[in-house]
């Protein structure tokens, strides 16, 4: 199989009639017959995979047997770092989108404290949950309904924290401090292949993409440069919201 290399997804439409011109800029994919199912994958995902965290969270109240599939969401965006740095968060988790496509229509949008992305508040947060998860885990060794317990509580409760947030600041404020989006962001550093923001020279440092950015990142600081922030979790609200389109993604510039 060839190699598939993915970069972010950014769909922009031209409506100016002067210009005549459709813009896209897509997941970078080798293989070019798999990268329109991909594409199209990744629409559908981002748009319906909140569904996900809804029946985990219905079917938990019947059998709790069915919350350890949610360790899958905790060990993947650990394992997608190593490659892609944040993009689980920003595309693939359930509770990310389910931030972005429900709870953002209530949320107050306003930036979150800065001391919630400090490292010293992350890793409390991060010693916390994990060793509650972890001695949880331990005494119901060998007990699926036990552990099922376990999980079910994290995933529940640390929603309803990140719904409770969103009242005050943005939908996407409990992501600043996410436990496994701090092991992700920590992994991401030293992941080989790099897929960084790039902001050209025509930036005229409007502030728009900072206000567009759900975990408040200042995309033009970097003009003329990369933006290696091992926290972008790759969503491309920036770029899209660029009026200048000098926001893009490797060897991609949005014109």
């Amino acid at each position: 199989m060839s190699q598939i290399r993915i970069a972010i997804f950014i769909r922009i439409k031209e409506n100016q009639k002067s210009e005549g011109k459709k813009i896209e800029s897509a997941y970078l994919i080798n293989n070019k017959s798999g990268g329109f199912y991909l594409e199209k994958f990744l629409k559908l995902w981002k748009k319906y995979s909140f569904t996900l965290l809804i029946a985990f969270i219905v079917l938990g109240m019947f059998d709790l047997r069915f919350a350890v599939v949610a360790l899958i969401c905790m060990i993947a965006p650990v394992i997608v770092s190593i490659y892609k740095g944040r993009f689980w968060c920003g595309n693939l988790c359930p509770r990310g989108n389910f931030y972005d496509n429900v709870v953002s229509k209530f949320s107050n949008k306003r930036k979150p404290p800065k001391f919630f992305k400090s490292y010293y508040f992350r890793a409390v947060i991060l010693t916390i949950m994990m060793t509650m998860f972890t001695s949880g885990v331990y005494k119901n060794w060998g007990n699926l309904y036990g552990i099922g317990m376990v999980v079910y509580r994290l995933i529940v409760v640390t929603t309803i924290i990140g719904i409770a947030l969103s009242l005050v600041f943005n939908h996407r404020t409990w992501c600043s401090f996410c436990p496994m989006g701090t092991l992700a962001s920590i992994t991401g550093k030293f992941r080989k292949s790099k897929n960084v923001l790039h902001v050209s020279d025509t930036c005229v440092s409007c502030k728009i993409c900072e206000k567009k950015c759900p975990l408040g990142l200042v995309p033009y600081d970097y003009k003329g440069d990369i933006l290696s922030h091992p926290d972008c979790i790759q969503c491309g609200k920036c770029a899209i919201a660029c009026p200048k389109k000098a926001i893009g993604y490797n060897n991609i510039t949005i014109k």
